[in-house]
């Protein structure tokens, strides 16, 4: 895979087979368990973390999400304890902050994206995935991070063509993040027929491409890298697991085992797809 950003880390992640990129929010439903919870996903095989940043009005979220943020931020969690959270981390998959553009624009004391991508490159965060980021409106943050070192992710959706696409991908770097189906976040099923077409309209782009939107199990990741993907994102099954982990008050080391075993699951699941794409290209 060709080198496409700013981050070496996240460079790596993709460069050997299919990466792993699992998303969690940061805070839930607490400091400690949340930092224990995020080192379970490195152990289970984790390339890339996205670190949801909690906001209050999070428009790309589904339910399960949104009351994971609730937690977050009713237990505390700001945009310096974020990065005071990233520092504390002993991982070594590349974390990357996913959170809204208004957080990042009214961050610091000067206006604009700069001290907050400032801050995150100072607490190791390697990239940045901000889901209401006009593409047209990208140009400061995209500076900012070529300053400091970040990537910059976008989100495509099904629907995103024609001139929006094309500004979309001058702008990413690191990997882009391919929505797999329409709609909010959440754990589904099935797989989205919309993922094939979607990885399909971005093969001219010579970036990695991560599928992302309702992946939960280990075939479904398979499918998915079978059908073309540089790596799986998966959020909202995870979320799942802390979920139940609070409904049931289990104790934070059993959820980090579920969240480290459904990790596993999914990374053995994304390499069996891998095996089968290049034994089928080989042979072709």
């Amino acid at each position: 895979m060709a080198e496409t950003g700013n981050s070496d880390e996240i460079a790596a992640a993709f460069a050997d087979g299919p990466a792993y990129v699992p998303y969690l929010v940061v805070g839930d439903p607490d400091y400690e368990s949340s930092k224990a919870y995020v080192e379970a996903l490195d152990r289970g095989g984790a390339d890339v973390i996205e670190l949801g940043l909690p906001f209050s009005e999070p428009i790309a979220e589904g339910s399960t999400i949104q009351e994971a943020l609730v937690r977050a931020l009713d237990a505390g969690m700001t945009p310096e304890r974020f990065f005071a959270f990233a520092e504390d981390l002993d991982v070594d998959a590349a974390p990357v902050c996913m959170t809204y553009y208004n957080l990042i624009y009214q961050y610091g004391d000067e206006t604009g994206p700069r001290p907050f991508v400032e801050r995150a490159a100072a607490a190791g965060i390697e990239g940045l995935v901000v889901p209401d980021l006009p593409a047209e409106e990208a140009d400061p943050l995209r500076e900012a991070c070529d300053e400091f070192g970040l990537d910059l992710v976008f989100i495509v959706a099904p629907t995103t063509r024609g001139d929006r696409l094309d500004r979309m991908m001058e702008n990413v770097s690191g990997y882009v993040y391919v929505q797999a189906r329409l709609g909010t976040t959440g754990a589904r099923d099935d797989v989205s027929d919309q993922t094939t077409e979607s990885l399909d309209r971005l093969r001219e782009y010579d970036v990695p491409k991560a599928v992302g939107f309702g992946i939960s199990t280990g075939e479904h990741a398979e499918r998915i890298v079978a059908g073309g993907a540089d790596g799986i994102i998966v959020g909202s099954a995870l979320v799942d697991v802390v979920a139940e982990g609070v409904a049931e008050d289990l104790s934070t080391d059993e959820v980090a085992d579920r969240l480290e075993a459904l990790s596993r699951e999914l990374t053995e699941g994304a390499e069996r797809g891998y095996r089968s794409r290049t034994t089928a290209a080989e042979s072709a």
